[in-house]
């Protein structure tokens, strides 16, 4: 990939990162359910760096003049969304780990009241509900591990969604005669 793609990966990835900054910002000083809203962290946010991907790739592909190879067409999707996951994931660590502690307690308690209304409106067993309580408890959710290990999780699924993006949108230049 030429420098000028790299640096354009580069700022997208700054950008999206931004993005998702903001997003943590507004739900930490308005409403911090949202960040443990099931449909938001598992289906829209994910939605949302996918079409970023998208977009990007789309980008990039526009810089070439309508074409990209396969590895150049998957580095314009994972690059950007890599770099703005990991941006998001440090402010995400120094936020709730530095900065405001008492948040992370408060977000921890929403999630476990969350999951106590899902496994109760799914007939969970008492049992079942007071394990999974006991679990999210004996975890700290902000720590750099958990952290850490979400980022290479989200790398991963992002990885294999890049791999699709990147087959569905390489063109090949002609050959010249």
């Amino acid at each position: 990939m030429e420098k000028s793609l790299k640096s354009t990966a580069t700022n997208l990835g700054l950008i999206l990162g931004a993005l998702l900054t903001l997003y943590t910002a507004v739900a930490y000083l308005f409403k911090r359910d949202l960040l443990v809203n099931l449909w938001v962290i598992t289906l829209i946010i994910p939605l949302f760096i996918i079409g970023y991907g998208i977009f990007s790739t789309a980008k990039i592909k526009s810089l070439q003049n309508g074409f990209l190879s396969f590895k150049e067409a998957f580095s314009g999707f994972f690059i950007p969304v890599a770099i703005g996951i990991m941006v998001s994931t440090l402010i995400t660590i120094i936020l709730f780990n530095f900065i405001d502690t008492d948040a992370a307690i408060e977000v921890k308690n929403l999630l476990i009241e969350n999951t106590v209304g899902m496994l109760k409106n799914a007939g969970a067993p008492t049992d079942i509900i007071a394990e999974k309580v006991e679990e999210i408890e004996s975890q700290d959710t902000f720590s750099l591990g958990i952290q850490l290990k979400s980022l290479a999780q989200s790398l991963i699924f992002f990885a294999v969604i890049g791999l699709i993006v990147a087959a569905a949108m390489k063109k090949s230049k002609p050959a010249n005669e």
